[in-house]
């Protein structure tokens, strides 16, 4: 407000009634009501500029119906939402409808209609919702833990360049099995449920160890069909290896067998059908998406959609 609406403010307060000033005095002394979504939005861990403590953070004011904090260490100023993929989205009021579109596993279009947004802001926050999730998996699996790859025919949707002439609906690849069009997913399964899947560049030994190697613990089993990129990591690493192969009555092997994993995939390849294909460059976040779906299960709320998607989940759950 500049100084001459100021000072026009100023002259029509005193032509208010005593029952208008006692409102007016309570007014300005009260605290600005804050959004809903505040209490909703996990708390800092550390600060987002200079990582120090959460204690460095004082109160600094509101901005946007969320509260503005202040760095003790570093001096600057931060909210729930700084550095995160959702900072400076809009329609915050939004949020909780999309989280439950998300939940539901609506399209685009569906959630566009929902939550009374254009279908390019609904792609635009499916992604910002999907971007931090996409990296939250587990950082160790123990005991039995099973393994094994499922393909993806690589698909350029969404764009107007295309490398190679366009399929018809989606169409299949040019060359049959698992050729050059088909993009490895590989995902890592242990006993308790906690669940694991990578894009792998190339199914090799190479790529396979990358992220085999932190993931799998030195004391478990793991259970694989007969791929030799399996039996080069657990004789590099020293790690127990159980192969199950394929075949009629040799898929089971006492407690030994791939059947959790397969069903993961069943279910997986099962829900992509309903987006009639993705974009490869975004199957990262798709399959971060159907991790939350299964690690909540039948209790998922939309607030922990908005723990997932401004990367602070649940330590419980995730297993990090």
């Amino acid at each position: 407000m500049d100084t001459q609406a100021f000072q026009h403010l100023l002259e029509q307060l005193r032509q208010l009634t005593p029952r208008q000033r006692t409102v007016f005095k309570r007014e300005l002394g009260g605290q600005p009501k804050s959004d809903p979504l505040h209490d909703q939005i996990p708390p800092f861990v550390t600060c987002p500029h200079c990582c120090a403590a959460a204690q460095f953070l004082a109160p600094w004011g509101w901005s946007r119906g969320l509260r503005r904090y202040r760095c003790r260490a570093c001096g600057r100023t931060c909210n729930l939402l700084t550095k995160t993929p959702m900072a400076r989205l809009r329609k915050a009021q939004n949020w909780v409808a999309y989280a439950e579109a998300l939940i539901e596993s609506l399209t685009v279009r569906q959630a566009a209609r929902r939550c009374r947004i254009s279908k390019n802001t609904a792609f635009l926050w499916r992604h910002r919702f999907l971007q931090a999730a996409a990296g939250h998996r587990p950082a160790r699996e123990s005991g039995i833990v099973e393994a094994d790859e499922t393909f993806f025919l690589e698909s350029f949707k969404g764009q107007r360049k295309l490398p190679r002439p366009a399929r018809k609906r989606g169409g299949v690849g040019r060359t049959r099995g698992t050729g050059p069009e088909q993009v490895p997913v590989m995902v890592v399964r242990d006993r308790e449920g906690r669940t694991a899947d990578f894009k792998l560049e190339k199914l090799d030994t190479a790529h396979a160890s990358a992220v085999l190697a932190p993931l799998v613990a030195e004391e478990a089993v793991l259970c694989t069909d007969g791929a030799a990129i399996y039996a080069n990591f657990c004789l590099k690493n020293g790690i127990a290896h159980q192969v199950v192969y394929a075949r009629a009555g040799m898929r089971v092997r006492g407690a030994y067998h791939i059947q959790n994993v397969n069903a993961y995939h069943s279910r997986l390849k099962a829900w992509m059908g309903r987006f009639h294909g993705v974009a490869t460059k975004y199957l990262e976040n798709y399959l971060g998406w159907r991790r939350i779906l299964e690690r909540y299960s039948t209790a998922i709320k939309p607030t922990h959609c908005l723990h997932e998607a401004v990367g602070r989940p649940m330590q419980h759950v995730t297993g990090t």
